[in-house]
């Protein structure tokens, strides 16, 4: 593995270094407990969470995530880092936002091992492709749902090269792990030394055959959508946001939008959604029980069947053939293109 540091100087090999798929593959609750806590950063601590029982757990796919449904109420969605092999454990990483909503800090104040807590899936919204060639570009966080991709890409023999950048070094999770990876070249960023990581570089060396998969910060994303629109290169580009896109359209108040009506074909309700409050809202309001965390269209929570009318999709998650289908939808932030919809509630 050829293995970089901030300035780009070599330091050698390093040895050891849709459908049914974006839907939940375990959609019921399960608790679990924590197993061991450990600190990955100052601010980011990783969880290992296993069943009491001993049982395997369901199986997942690199990109995947899972819900954990915290004391509080609330939920919060994070990457599986581990190894998709390992059928008795999960591994995520939490990092601490503290002007974030509460959730991580939360999780922070009560890990310790024996804990136990409710998680919801795995779910893919960001599969791995089959591909000869990857580039991945991780910021900060980020790096959780690479880590993973990149144990595939090895396993299938394909080349892959990772970007990582950071606010500094110490800030960046998992650097022991990532050295041990074989077969890449791995380019670390932090940002204090070295500054923002060339995309524009990135996509200039690109070859035909090879992807990228990008996730961090928004205005990292933002950068990667750009080049890829400049170059021609949409196809190849593939993001995950840990946060809602600012250029997305709203999901009520927007001119044009319209009053609907939703059917829920399960409970037999029948609801207005006026032009200028969200679908989402109007469930909650109802009790409609909904898993919703994020409500601005990016966690996937709250993915439901669409079973009559034409949604109008205001979320970052579906690509553009789930939105073409539209049988499926984001219920807190989405709307409808016809006076009626009729959804699997």
């Amino acid at each position: 593995m050829t293995y970089q540091d901030n300035s780009g100087t070599s330091k050698g090999d390093v040895a050891a270094l849709h459908n049914e798929t974006v839907h939940a593959q375990g959609t019921d609750d399960m608790e679990l407990v924590v197993s061991r806590v450990v600190k990955a950063t100052d601010d980011v601590a990783v969880l290992d969470l296993v069943r009491r029982d001993g049982h395997a757990l369901p199986e997942w796919t690199p990109g995947a995530h899972i819900d954990l449904i915290l004391p509080s109420g609330k939920i919060r969605q994070y990457s599986l880092c581990g190894d998709t092999a390992d059928r008795h454990r999960y591994r995520v990483a939490v990092l601490r936002e503290t002007a974030g909503r509460g959730g991580s800090d939360e999780i922070h104040q009560i890990a310790c091992a024996n804990l136990a807590i409710k998680i919801r899936g795995p779910r893919n919204h960001f599969e791995l492709v089959d591909a000869p060639r990857y580039v991945f570009v991780a910021g900060g966080i980020g790096i959780t749902p690479i880590l993973t991709m990149i144990g595939q890409a090895e396993r299938t023999g394909a080349s892959w090269q990772l970007v990582y950048g950071g606010r500094s070094r110490a800030t960046m999770a998992f650097l022991d792990e990532i050295a041990q990876r074989i077969g890449g070249e791995v380019v670390l960023m932090p940002q204090d030394e070295s500054g923002l990581p060339d995309i524009e570089g990135l996509f200039a060396t690109l070859e035909p055959d090879a992807v990228i998969y990008g996730c961090g910060p928004g205005g990292m994303l933002k950068a990667l959508e750009d080049e890829a629109a400049r170059t021609g290169r949409k196809d190849a580009l593939h993001i995950e946001r840990f946060a809602a896109d600012e250029d997305a359209p709203k999901a009520a108040g927007q001119q044009g939008d319209t009053a609907f009506e939703v059917e829920l074909r399960q409970s037999g309700m029948v609801l207005n959604v006026p032009a200028d409050q969200r679908l989402g809202q109007v469930l909650l309001d109802n009790d409609v029980p909904v898993p919703f965390s994020c409500e601005e269209g990016y966690c996937g929570s709250c993915e439901t069947r669409v079973l009559e009318g034409v949604p109008d999709h205001r979320d970052t998650i579906l690509n553009e053939e789930e939105r073409a289908a539209g049988d499926i939808m984001m219920v807190c932030c989405g709307r409808s293109r016809t006076p009626r919809l009729v959804l699997d509630l």
